[in-house]
């Protein structure tokens, strides 16, 4: 069963609450970065930095990251991975940059990515902007900007649905069968 928790007007509406909270915090944007995970956080970072091209007259550089071969929990996966690299490889090295996931849940992917980060250089600092965060933390990761919080039990789901990857931007919760 489907609950929808953010729709296509929301989903807008974080995107532009959370381009006006980095615009906020941060004085210049001219050493920042955004770094989207993909698939999802990819596309999510794609939404910010058009949002925060429009309201600050300035595109931030994007990079889309793929963690694949990062991730602790690949010998789970019963399928062979898959790795599309990186479209746009920039160096990071002295830069702020802002990585974006869609959901924040055990923490594993957010570490793989941080792993995979360095292989850019040494950033100055590292931010994380999250759609979801829906607890159950492995890993004591934190995100610095947030677009919903969502209690969930760790049987149900999150599911982040995007235009270009699902015809439609939104989220749901997806209830476990027996529930």
């Amino acid at each position: 069963m489907e609950k929808i928790i953010i729709d296509a007007e929301q989903f807008q509406r974080t995107i532009s609450r959370i381009s006006h909270q980095i615009i906020e915090k941060h004085s210049s944007l001219d050493n920042l970065v955004l770094v989207g995970i993909k698939r999802r956080g990819a596309e999510i970072a794609e939404m910010l930095q058009s949002r925060i091209a429009e309201l600050a007259q300035t595109e931030l550089p994007l990079m889309a990251l793929d963690i694949t071969f990062y991730r602790d929990d690949l010998h789970l996966d019963h399928q062979d991975p898959v790795y599309t690299g990186v479209e746009s490889q920039i160096d990071i090295t002295g830069k702020n940059v802002i990585l974006i996931d869609d959901v924040l849940f055990t923490g594993r992917t957010i570490r793989a990515a941080l792993d995979a980060l360095l292989d850019f250089g040494r950033a100055t600092r590292i931010e994380l902007v999250i759609l979801v965060d829906r607890g159950h933390r492995e890993l004591p990761i934190r995100a610095d900007y947030v677009g919903k919080n969502i209690p969930t039990a760790r049987t149900e789901q999150v599911q982040v649905r995007t235009q270009f990857y699902d015809g439609m931007n939104q989220v749901v919760l997806i209830r476990a069968k027996d529930e």
